[in-house]
């Protein structure tokens, strides 16, 4: 049997991909997006020098042969900000539990010949997708995921991706833990600064190996001691947020007005004309009609 971790779904190995802005190239730098390849990763950066030391600290901190992108955006028309989301496999072989998706942001200032780099690593696509977003990513072009990444199982995991992705600074992210064996999971652990209920939230993705998807759940926590508790225990299933409960009620409660609504609406006639007499309008029209 291998040794070999069974890497999670972000790691399927390299794939080429279609850029996102095919069309964008800059031909004084030879920028263009086809460089950024899975195998290869390009940040086009030799003839620049970092802006600031963090740059510098950032850009050698990260092996470009050890990352396989999962998306991009490249700005037009001369390449002066990247976005990137990628799979580090370095990090399936470092402290276990470490977050593997590493979302690059570069920005490069080709007046001065400078750039400015930074990067951040999370334990799923979404919360990478986010952080790019807020440092002005176009949504709609980071989310565009190809290759053999795994597909979302169901709408409720694509839905809660969404709401991560747009959710600007709502989740401050306390913790998170990423699982290559059995079982093939990711979870982050969040404040939710905008549940007035069981703020503490817990997004739970599990991948399954053999249909080549996943699922993400969202879980709501009085504190954090409880969340950490399920974490470690799982006793029980995951905790749904008390929104999801209202939300099921008001559909519950819509659905029995639409039903009333619908009583209300048939013809009297139709109900209880048997039962109550007509009145003299009625008897008199009747009259006219048998004339």
């Amino acid at each position: 049997m291998s040794n070999e971790p069974a890497f999670g779904p972000y790691d399927f190995g390299p794939y080429e991909f279609e850029p996102n802005d095919a069309g964008s190239k800059d031909t004084e730098q030879g920028f263009w997006p086809g460089d950024f390849m899975a195998d290869e990763l390009d940040f086009r950066l030799d003839d620049l020098e970092p802006a600031d030391a963090a740059s510098e600290r950032a850009e050698q901190g990260l092996w470009p042969g050890d990352l396989t992108v999962l998306a991009q955006h490249h700005t037009t028309p001369n390449g002066s900000h990247s976005f990137v989301v990628a799979h580090d496999r370095s990090i399936t072989w470092g402290i276990p539990g470490e977050p593997q998706v590493a979302a690059i942001m570069v920005a490069r200032d080709l007046s001065l010949n400078t750039f400015t780099f930074e990067s951040s690593y999370h334990a799923t696509l979404a919360f990478a997708q986010n952080w790019l977003i807020e440092r002005g990513c176009p949504p709609e072009s980071i989310t565009q995921v190809g290759g053999d990444f795994m597909k979302p199982a169901d709408e409720l995991t694509v839905r809660i991706e969404q709401q991560i992705r747009e959710s600007a600074a709502r989740y401050e992210v306390l913790d998170s833990q990423t699982s290559d064996f059995d079982p093939c999971e990711t979870w982050t652990l969040t404040r939710d600064s905008s549940a007035a209920q069981a703020p503490i939230r817990v997004f739970l993705e599990e991948g399954d190996t053999d249909a080549h998807t996943y699922t993400m759940r969202e879980g709501a926590f009085a504190d954090e001691d409880a969340a950490r508790n399920w974490l470690d225990d799982r006793t029980g299933p995951l905790p749904q947020p008390p929104e999801y409960r209202d939300e099921a009620a008001a559909l519950r409660a819509g659905a029995a007005l639409t039903r009333s609504a619908g009583v209300s609406a048939l013809p009297k006639a139709g109900l209880d004309a048997h039962h109550v007499p007509p009145t003299e309008t009625a008897r008199q029209q009747g009259s006219r009609r048998s004339m």
